[in-house]
């Protein structure tokens, strides 16, 4: 995998989780955990999740891999419909496309310490606001509970795949 752009991020604390960028050796784990939530992510082979991570403005694991997060830029070549909405909009921001963790790792405070190193690498990169999607239909309660209290805010929503999924689009100034 391509080193991350920016070295933002908690990679140095010795408290807490420790994020770190992602690790080769443990790809493997790290595609499992995406695919064993495909329904909320999108389901990737090998070669997908490695160009996926490889031109991510921001790519990191948990230490012990239970938990991943990427991210990209405004820069980022990258053809996701919720992406491109962001892109028409915004000149500049950076955008969540995945947050996952393992359910035996839930409630350790990972999934906060993964979006807290999403929010150093924006602030290290002068980008105003993060911005992600969150499925509405079929709803997923926890999550907007979750991201609210991250301070993201709803800022439109779109209908895809035909109708069969409609997802809010938030938004998180710095």
């Amino acid at each position: 995998m391509a080193e991350d752009r920016n070295t933002g991020g908690r990679t140095g604390e010795t408290t807490g989780p420790r994020i770190l960028p992602m690790r080769a050796a443990d790809r493997g784990q790290l595609l499992a955990l995406n695919n064993d939530h495909a329904a909320e992510l999108s389901l990737l082979d090998a070669a997908a999740f490695e160009r996926l991570t490889a031109n991510a403005f921001h790519a990191r694991q948990t230490d012990d891999a239970s938990g991943l997060v990427v991210a990209f830029d405004e820069t980022g070549d990258y053809q996701s419909p919720n992406f491109l909405w962001f892109k028409e909009r915004y000149e500049r921001f950076v955008y969540v496309d995945r947050v996952v963790v393992a359910p035996a790792a839930r409630g350790r405070g990972l999934a906060r310490a993964l979006y807290d190193s999403v929010f150093a690498a924006a602030e290290a990169a002068g980008t105003p606001r993060i911005v992600c999607e969150i499925n509405l239909a079929p709803p997923n309660p926890g999550s907007i509970r979750f991201h609210e209290a991250l301070e993201f805010r709803q800022v439109g929503t779109a209908t895809l795949d035909g109708g069969a999924k409609t997802v809010g689009y938030y938004e998180r100034l710095r």
